[in-house]
């Protein structure tokens, strides 16, 4: 039986890498349009989509994917010994970019004592693995249940579960349990610019993982349902809607909150994300519109080697010094993102767009990167 390859859901991953690239690469972190940085605190932005779409589009494609090992005979057994054996090599690239260059490039200093243990990467392996679980050994009655059992366990523990000095039921930066949680068990592990929580922290993992379980409803829906794929594009308006307003409802009584990942913020993006995704179904999926999409899936098609080269090099590019002389005859350091940033854009542009132009060119450059290896059908897959 041949399988037919979900188009969109490549295209909006690719989609979801191009906004991350475009959002991660400013000329300046003292200059960067609202909408292109995370929500201070609570509420939400462009930005914030970001992540949640990528586990949601974790859960998606592991249904298919499954499904088409299955297909071939994998047993079970195979299947969770190839999603251990990705969960770990995921998880290890995240830890490989919280460390890179390991101390042997310029000022830079590097000790496994205080390497950071959370991240992207490491949260989209641990929602792969247990999501993957869950999957395979559930219906989608279990896989509801799961999500409500994740709701209410990090609702209980961070509404009722009092934090020495601060009391109970709190969701204010670093006063809440999910960073007292933290710091009992991350404590010299977390992200630098917080040193006391973490964004990918142990707490807000548990919604988390229950975004990647609306991914995996969503992806059997799609399989399964005898419905045309303009009837399907509809219902993942219908449903995607309903969570939106579920979601800003739910910010009532629990903030839509990208840092805690808060219940309301996963229903919420959940929403978006079936919406966002309805878009590019309809118009590649169910109406054959697929030339616009070609970048967009050329990105989708590597999308964590990609990820883990925007890494790389962006430390790179901040790592890397060059001793100019400034406007008053000194001399600094000055890193090299600095310097193409005020040669090549700062002359002809306002600050915000000098940045914002940077950005670009980042998305630009990595493009051709996939470009060409989607030319020559170079796949990297973990």
């Amino acid at each position: 039986m041949k399988h037919e390859r979900l188009v969109s859901l490549d295209a909006f991953r690719g989609f979801t890498i191009a906004g991350m690239i475009l959002v991660n690469n400013p000329g300046s972190w003292s200059h960067i349009y609202p909408q292109l940085e995370h929500a201070e605190w609570n509420g939400w932005t462009f930005t914030d989509w970001i992540f949640p779409f990528f586990l949601w589009i974790v859960g998606v494609a592991m249904t298919f994917s499954f499904s088409i090992r299955a297909a071939k005979g994998d047993t079970r057994e195979q299947l969770l010994l190839n999603v251990f054996r990705r969960s770990a090599i995921i998880f290890l690239l995240g830890l490989f970019l919280s460390g890179f260059p390991f101390g042997l490039l310029w000022g830079h200093t590097f000790h496994f004592s205080t390497i950071r243990i959370p991240g992207v990467l490491q949260r989209i392996a641990i929602c792969y693995l247990i999501g993957s679980l869950i999957y395979l050994f559930t219906s989608m009655r279990g896989q509801l249940l799961a999500i409500g059992a994740f709701f209410i366990s990090y609702t209980l523990l961070m509404f009722y579960v009092p934090v020495p000095e601060y009391g109970a039921g709190l969701f204010e930066k670093g006063r809440n349990f999910a960073a007292y949680f933290d710091s009992l068990f991350l404590n010299g592990h977390m992200w630098s610019a917080t040193k006391t929580w973490d964004p990918e922290g142990i707490i807000s993992t548990l919604p988390a993982i229950a975004m990647t379980l609306f991914g995996a409803i969503t992806g059997d829906y799609l399989r399964q349902s005898q419905q045309t794929k303009v009837e399907k594009s509809a219902w993942l308006f219908v449903f995607g809607s309903g969570m939106l307003l579920l979601g800003a409802a739910m910010d009532m009584w629990m903030p839509i909150n990208k840092n805690l990942w808060t219940v309301s913020y996963t229903v919420f993006m959940t929403g978006w994300a079936l919406c966002i995704f309805g878009i590019f179904y309809f118009l590649i999926d169910a109406q054959g519109l697929k030339k616009w999409a070609y970048p967009f899936v050329g990105y989708g098609m590597n999308a964590i080697f990609v990820f883990v080269l925007s890494g790389i090099i962006g430390r790179m590019l901040i790592l890397i010094k060059f001793n100019v002389m400034l406007s008053d005859g000194s001399m600094k350091d000055v890193a090299l993102k600095t310097i193409i940033t005020q040669n090549l854009f700062e002359p002809y542009f306002s600050p915000l767009n000098a940045s914002l132009f940077f950005a670009i060119l980042w998305v630009m450059v990595l493009y051709v990167v996939v470009w060409v290896m989607y030319k020559k059908k170079w796949f990297v897959k973990v």
